[in-house]
């Protein structure tokens, strides 16, 4: 069973580097590239993934060091560590040289098992599957098992993050408001349904103003007996 490889599906990739064998360089205090024969040399992909997996992968980490463990031995701890979005994270990894023999790189797929160039760069915040052999150990710093990274497979590949080299001062600031600048009407949003559009207003015609016009006296000359007939209607 100590070769028997896992897979740790849907995992999320965070801070990965194996595109090439990398060191920790205490004086500049960050991983920086190196030749896989230089000490402390490694691939490594951290990673988080739901409780269901680390479940899953705790069992499988587990029943290999029990089959492996000597008397002298520690029981196995739980190793993740659990973030505040309810995830778990651990890290795999494979140093570029044993014995002074170096490793074979671990090789990168995509979501249809193409292999990926050998250049190719994996982002943080990718959806990726994982293939690992566990290797049980105990040592005066601890015990477990350490997980040996095999391969990669992309399922969906995140946007690549540039991050700032500067930390924040006092000054310039694109937020503040600006006297000069033009303000802009606000997009109005396309009502495609016209759910939102408003009732029409029937239009109110402005009124006409009728002028009474007096009525003519009648003519001197009108028939007395016309005007007597008007009164009887």
């Amino acid at each position: 069973m100590s070769t028997e490889q896992h897979v740790i599906s849907n995992a999320i990739a965070i801070y990965p580097k194996i595109d090439r064998t990398y060191r920790f360089d205490t004086a500049e205090n960050r991983s920086v590239p190196c030749d896989a024969l230089d000490d402390g040399a490694e691939y490594t992909l951290q990673f988080k993934v739901d409780e269901a997996t680390a479940r899953s992968l705790y069992a499988y980490m587990k029943a290999l060091y029990n089959e492996r463990k000597k008397s002298n031995w520690p029981d196995i701890k739980n190793p993740f560590k659990k973030t505040d979005d309810g995830m778990f994270t651990y890290k795999a990894n494979l140093k570029g040289a044993y014995n002074g023999e170096k490793t074979i790189k671990p090789a990168q797929y995509d979501a249809k098992t193409q292999k990926l160039p050998d250049d190719f760069q994996l982002t943080s915040d990718s959806v990726v599957n994982i293939a690992v052999v566990g290797v049980p150990y105990s040592a005066s710093m601890g015990a477990g098992v350490s997980l040996r990274l095999r391969g990669v497979q992309v399922i969906t590949l995140a946007e690549r993050q540039s991050v700032s080299p500067f930390s924040a001062v006092d000054g310039f600031d694109v937020n503040e408001s600006n006297p000069f600048a033009v303000s802009k009407p606000a997009p109005v949003a396309e009502d495609l349904d016209g759910f939102d559009a408003p009732a029409e207003e029937p239009a109110v015609e402005e009124p006409t103003k009728v002028v009474k016009k007096s009525a003519p006296a009648p003519a001197e000359s009108e028939d007395l007996s016309a005007i007597i007939d008007n009164w009887d209607d």
